[in-house]
């Protein structure tokens, strides 16, 4: 019998002997055949109990969750895995396509909370160095700023945030401490109350309301604490299709100003775009990022105004699940700068370097090209070789813990065959009697294991090689009529057949 990868999920079917096509009907006779076989109560030998009671609780595990509807369900699509999780269903689903959606979507929540509880505090460093400044014998640091925030889930509906910034520019400098206190009013509104204080002392209350499945209205006031201008906000977003949002934002107060926006986001790329027009500025803003794999991305983005006028093109790479590499080129009226980003969770270092204030083509050109070429070369034979060696010993170490789980699943397997061996055995005895079908031999293993032991004909190396002995299993699985037939599982008559393929022997196209 030759053994390959198969479809997973499909263990418990084993176990039962059933197909995954089984009615419950089959799967109760099955249940009510093993666990006579392996009730611990028929054997007095204390080792053989052992044994029994071992295979007895998987055989119940095994119809505990293949006799319930909705279990059954969410194994075959993502098996144990899905079962240990303890994804829960709502309202009934009849479809497959249903089923499978929600629980994707159950799963993906799991992962955001799961995420967000490990992540909550989260905080950016911005460092600026200056080049001309620094050759100038200024120093380098033309001025740093650092924010931090942390939320804290009070109950069910009620959260609060807690951050503050500082920023140092040349020879000032400020900051400032903001508290919002977040309650959920009901499913579809919520309110908050804002407080900072420091330069931007004010305090606010903002509420949000969801209008329909597709739109969401804010409405904010806040008042300076320092002049005592108002301000009150109003921002509509509706989503526009299932990977784009927009939305518009009216500002009224000392500084009006209207903004219309647009977002998309897919598994390939995302994009946004805003335009911003106020009483005395306007400005325009658009980026592109897209995804070349799992791993790595591009990213082009533009912005004018009346102050304002720069392109910036880059990219990043993932280094895990949680941590991102950044590098952008960014040339402009207010001169040329590299940019290194590293993001770890809810962490962010940023650190812009201005190279030249100065819009010089070659320097320019220089800036973009050596980089770039570093970056290519520092691929080619430093992160790429570091990649496929690490890969290499996660291949390695998966190996070790697949062979580790290889050998318990064939000494559980070895286990049960000494309780079926007496009923095998006289099977075996009455079938040889009758001229019925007998199992003399029967090995299961990789191909390369099966036809390198029928080069050798060396039966001691089977222990120690990929393949058991199935002969004891295969000869009580015989029905009293003589047949033996496999449910979509592993198989003097000769025959080979995969893993997945059913079996019904014997039959005159066996004969060798």
């Amino acid at each position: 019998m030759k053994k390959r990868p198969g479809p997973p999920k499909r263990e418990l079917y084993a176990l039962l002997q059933v197909s995954p096509e089984a009615t419950d009907e089959d799967i109760r006779k099955a249940y009510r055949h093993w666990a006579q076989v392996y009730h611990p109560d028929k054997y007095q030998d204390f080792h053989m109990q052992q044994i029994a009671t071992e295979n007895f609780q998987r055989i119940c595990q095994a119809y505990e969750i293949l006799s319930d509807e909705y279990k059954r369900q969410i194994y075959d699509i993502y098996g144990m895995e899905g079962i240990n999780s303890g994804l829960e269903l709502g309202p009934k689903l009849n479809k497959v396509e249903e089923l499978k959606a929600e629980l994707e979507r159950l799963r993906k929540r799991k992962e955001e909370e799961k995420m967000l509880a490990h992540f909550r505090p989260s905080g950016t460093i911005l460092a600026h160095l200056s080049l001309p400044q620094f050759l100038h014998g200024d120093g380098i640091m033309r001025g740093m700023a650092m924010s931090s925030d942390v939320q804290s889930q009070l109950s069910k509906r009620t959260a609060i945030g807690i951050g503050g910034n500082l920023e140092v520019n040349e020879n000032s400098g400020g900051g400032a401490a903001t508290t919002v206190l977040r309650h959920q009013l009901s499913p579809v509104s919520s309110i908050e109350f804002i407080a900072s204080a420091g330069l931007r002392a004010l305090i606010g209350v903002q509420t949000t309301r969801n209008l329909s499945l597709h739109s969401t209205a804010t409405i904010a006031i806040a008042k300076s604490l320092r002049d005592g201008s108002i301000n009150l906000s109003n921002t509509w977003t509706r989503k526009l299709s299932e990977t784009a949002n927009g939305n518009i934002q009216l500002l009224l107060g000392p500084e009006s100003s209207i903004a219309v926006g647009w977002q998309k986001k897919d598994e390939k790329m995302s994009a946004s775009g805003e335009l911003q027009i106020g009483t005395s500025s306007f400005s325009a803003s658009a980026h592109y990022t897209h995804r070349f794999s799992s791993k790595s991305h591009g990213r082009i983005a533009g912005r004018f105004g009346s102050s304002n006028l720069e392109v910036e093109v880059g990219g990043g790479r993932k280094l895990s699940n949680f941590s991102t590499v950044r590098m952008l080129y960014t040339i402009g009226i207010q001169g040329i700068l590299w940019k290194f980003e590293l993001h770890r969770g809810g962490q962010k270092l940023i650190i812009p370097i201005l190279l030249s204030r100065h819009l010089n083509l070659v320097f320019a050109t220089g800036a973009f090209v050596i980089p770039t070429s570093l970056y290519f070369l520092l691929k080619k034979f430093v992160v790429k070789p570091y990649n496929l060696r690490r890969e290499k010993h996660k291949t390695l170490e998966n190996k070790e813990k697949t062979s580790a789980q290889v050998r318990e699943a064939r000494a559980m397997a070895e286990k049960a065959q000494q309780l079926l061996q007496i009923v095998a055995n006289r099977k075996r005895s009455r079938h040889l009697e009758t001229n019925e079908l007998v199992i003399t031999k029967a090995v299961y293993g990789s191909s390369k294991a099966l036809k390198k032991a029928d080069e050798s004909r060396d039966e001691n190396k089977e222990s120690a090689s990929d393949i058991i002995d199935v002969t004891i299993p295969l000869n009580f699985l015989i029905n009293d009529s003589g047949q033996l037939k496999l449910h979509e599982g592993v198989k003097k008559f000769e025959v080979e057949v995969d893993d997945y393929a059913a079996l019904l022997i014997p039959q005159e196209s066996h004969r060798v």
